[in-house]
């Protein structure tokens, strides 16, 4: 019983780690050389273009590709597994949020995160509030035609760096088009963020229930 709750300590803190690295990430292909690191901070990103209707973003996407500096997914980005995000609308003490729930897989076992975001009075804004609002995530959604991809943006200040991570989901793993994972790389590159820095995804093994023992509640502290 102390092994398996230990075990089960070691993993919560893990994918702990992995949150507050503003992202997580697996890599199928071989990654260029890393450049050398830019001191200076990166740009917030612009709005999106059109009012996003997130009613129409309800259900289930799969996560493709991940453009991120930190350090976690270059060191571990390699041992990631297939990744799903759910979102749906709850309410929480007379507040609407996001409800956003996350399952992979660790250690052969699916794993379920569950996080709330805040709206924000801007379209398309949300916010992950931790206990230090210093370490709040600022969320955009980025683009999205609802039907096949979305591009979500994932931002962190720390020590006055502004830490970016962009996220492309899918609607099916069975209809990938060129032409959205173009979309993805041009605004990745509009970050900064070139091929050294891009962490495709596995889109095979997805995990279909997870056990209760296995959900892990991330609000509001992760």
């Amino acid at each position: 019983m102390a092994g398996g709750l230990w075990r089960r300590l070691v993993v919560v803190l893990v994918m702990v780690w992995a949150l507050s690295e503003v992202g997580e990430g697996a890599m199928s292909r071989p990654r260029p050389q890393r450049p050398p690191k830019e001191n200076k901070d990166e740009e917030l990103p612009p709005p999106p273009e059109n009012n996003i209707d997130i009613n129409q973003m309800l259900g289930k996407w799969y996560l493709l590709n991940i453009a991120s500096k930190c350090t976690h997914l270059m060191t571990h980005g390699h041992a990631a597994e297939a990744t799903t995000m759910t979102l749906d609308l709850i309410t929480l003490e007379k507040e609407q949020k996001l409800s956003v729930k996350t399952t992979t897989r660790h250690n052969h076992q699916c794993w379920e995160i569950h996080q709330a975001y805040d709206f924000t009075k801007v379209s398309g804004y949300y916010t992950i509030k931790a206990k230090d609002p210093k370490n709040n995530i600022q969320v955009t959604v980025l683009d999205t035609d609802y039907e096949s991809y979305a591009i979500l943006v994932f931002e962190i200040k720390r020590k006055k760096v502004t830490k970016t991570t962009m996220k492309l989901y899918t609607r099916s793993v069975a209809k990938l088009h060129e032409p959205t994972l173009l979309k993805f790389e041009n605004a990745a590159a509009a970050k900064n963020f070139n091929l050294a820095f891009m962490f495709p995804f596995p889109t095979y093994s997805f995990c279909d229930t997870v056990d209760a023992d296995h959900i892990i509640n991330c609000i509001p502290t992760c």
